[in-house]
């Protein structure tokens, strides 16, 4: 069980002045932590690019604290996407609609959308409703690298860049939230998350386009090599990761193993986490996970394949970025996954 934590009077009447004062304030939500500044201050969100290294071209995600603020950011409201923001809202779901003329291009990457959510984490909606206003918040670590699911991962890897740390415990889901664009077409899936397919399925039923020949707009977390430790990770497959494990670590080459089970032998170079089967359990953990194996001292992390159910898209869309690697050489991006 997730201890949900809420701010102090005092906490939140910091954050709330950092962002008046256009600076970053790092703050949970159910999914993971955000870097978030004044969505209506374009040299404010410039600093969130500055702090991760993002490109500027990468839209954001401006968080309200509820539905019925979307008319000062969105041009129109299509059917489809009011009723998914009844069911979903507030939670894990950003909905990427027809931007409103006085959003920032530094917001929507220069594009005719923008991203919304209104998340559910009790000290995110204590902070927005505090500000009064939309900030913009991509996930509150290095940019490519992985997010954050406690605060402590936000200092260690933002430093002093964020004016105000609000440390909400643990977030509940640990993955970031779905992505869906609504237009007049329909309904389009363009990042798994916790919401996923079949509920979104169930709430616009045939208006959900599953194939399109559309070009979808730019939306975070879509560049091939995302989420992403430093240490090289190698996706293997499920019944093959004892037998790859020891054969890597022959010779005495540390290795670390993500699984979800316990090793079938001691492995005398390996570090192995077993991180079970239950797909709301692993995606809580993963990052967290992935950090400790980064921090092992290992030259490499090889990760048992995930099972191909739908419960499992999010986690596997994650490991999949994350095994694709982008070096000065070859900037086409080489997924890591053995056969």
């Amino acid at each position: 069980m997730v201890r949900i934590v809420r701010a102090t009077q005092v906490e939140l009447e910091a954050a709330v002045q950092a962002l008046r004062d256009g600076e970053l304030v790092a703050f949970p939500t159910e999914t993971v932590y955000g870097l978030g500044a004044n969505a209506q201050n374009p040299v404010a969100v410039r600093k969130i690019f500055e702090a991760k290294g993002r490109p500027t071209t990468h839209p954001l995600i401006v968080h309200l604290d509820s539905p019925r603020y979307l008319h000062r950011w969105v041009r129109e409201v299509p059917e489809v996407a009011a009723r998914l923001a009844e069911r979903f809202w507030p939670g894990p779901l950003t909905m990427v609609l027809p931007r409103a003329p006085n959003v920032h291009d530094i917001v929507t990457g220069g594009q005719d959308t923008v991203a919304i959510r209104v998340p559910s984490h009790p000290m995110a909606q204590q902070l927005l409703t505090a500000f009064g206003g939309g900030i913009a918040a991509p996930s509150a670590n290095r940019y490519g690298r992985l997010s954050p699911t406690r605060a402590e991962h936000v200092r260690d890897e933002l430093g002093d860049a964020v004016r105000v740390v609000l440390d909400g415990g643990e977030c509940q889901i640990g993955l970031e939230s779905t992505i869906v664009a609504c237009d007049n077409d329909g309904v389009r899936v363009l990042r798994p998350g916790a919401v996923t397919v079949a509920q979104i399925r169930e709430v616009v039923g045939d208006r959900l386009i599953e194939s399109s020949t559309l070009e979808a707009p730019r939306v975070p977390g879509s560049t091939p090599s995302h989420y992403a430790p430093r240490t090289p990770l190698v996706i293997v497959p499920a019944g093959e990761i004892d037998a790859r494990a020891e054969a890597a670590s022959q010779g005495g080459r540390r290795i670390a193993v993500l699984a979800q089970r316990l090793p079938l032998k001691s492995h005398k170079y390996v570090t192995w986490i077993n991180a079970g089967r239950r797909p709301e359990q692993y995606a809580h953990d993963l990052y967290a996970n992935l950090r400790t194996l980064d921090k092992a001292g290992c030259e490499q992390i090889l990760v048992q394949a995930v099972p191909d159910d739908e419960r499992w898209d999010a986690i596997r869309d994650r490991l999949i970025r994350a095994a694709s690697s982008i070096s000065d050489a070859d900037d086409t991006g080489a997924t890591a996954v053995l056969p």
